[in-house]
């Protein structure tokens, strides 16, 4: 019952969800990552931990290698508990639990103990209200997807008809759990929400919703917005074509008109394949 899915699956006794996760958090990798946002990644690398399986079924996913199938190491709250401390003594700026929903109670207890830097949720943005109040206190940084404004286009691309009013009621309770965002003299995020959108090609008008939506959820100060350039066609699903250059600056120039000061744009030319880790068992000896 940790998604919105509500699958009821019994990990503990074996069976497993739409997420395919077993009861334990299994990690493909933890290591330095160094291309998330700025004021993630800063100078010294983002500490990702990239978990196995996930609540969305998205078509186009460039993790298709972990979040379709379970591969990595399992581990449980000890286990994450050691592996947090070992990447903080590592320098990062921060740990960076990538997709770590399924596991939301073996991580929130693993967390009982501060890791002594900050903790950043990224994820999907399809999250249940009861998970994110049971991790309330835990996490400083939320850094969740809004994909999608039209369900019908989340029903046919993430297997998830349901994404735009549950995205919006999960942003909407991170940043009640943060309040509005808090930079460090280094222009590091310390707190707040970071919201990402991914322009998908041949959908702009999903993109100009979104956009839309952040513009009347959020006041400038209040939370950041990433505006995404990297899709790749995987040949899975999805589009199967990059943005061209007139798609996506349409779609920045819309993000300058409705006055969205706070964030990034990414550019086009981080639609590279090379931007995907190896998902290798890295951090985990």
């Amino acid at each position: 019952m940790l998604c919105p899915r509500r699958c009821g699956a019994d990990r503990e006794a074996g069976e497993t969800g739409y997420c395919r996760a077993p009861a334990l958090p299994v990690v493909a990798r933890a290591a330095r990552h160094d291309w998330e946002e700025p004021c993630i990644s800063g100078t010294r690398g983002s500490g990702a931990i990239f978990f196995s399986g996930c609540n969305l079924g998205c078509v186009y996913c460039q993790n298709r290698e972990i979040s379709r199938t379970i591969k990595g190491k399992s581990l449980d709250a000890f286990g994450l508990r050691e592996l947090f401390a070992r990447l903080a003594d590592s320098g990062v700026h921060n740990l960076n639990l990538v997709t770590a929903s399924p596991y939301a109670r073996t991580v929130a207890e693993a967390l009982e103990v501060p890791p002594g830097i900050p903790v950043v949720w990224n994820s999907g943005g399809y999250e249940s209200l009861e998970t994110l109040r049971m991790l309330e206190g835990k996490i400083d940084v939320w850094l969740p997807d809004m994909k999608y404004a039209d369900d019908a286009l989340a029903l046919a691309l993430s297997a998830a008809p349901d994404y735009y009013e549950t995205a919006d009621a999960a942003i909407r309770e991170m940043f009640r759990q943060t309040g509005p965002f808090v930079m460090d003299e280094e222009g590091l995020l310390r707190r707040g929400v970071l919201v990402r959108h991914l322009v998908l090609p041949g959908y702009l008008s999903n993109s100009k919703d979104v956009l839309e939506w952040f513009a009347s959820a959020f006041r400038p100060g209040d939370a950041l917005f990433s505006l995404m350039a990297q899709y790749t066609p995987n040949g899975a699903g999805g589009p199967d074509r990059r943005l061209t250059e007139a798609e996506f600056r349409e779609a920045a120039d819309y993000l300058y008109m409705l006055d969205i000061r706070d964030g990034y744009v990414q550019e086009l030319s981080s639609a590279e394949g090379e931007y995907v880790p190896a998902f290798d068992g890295t951090g985990l000896t």
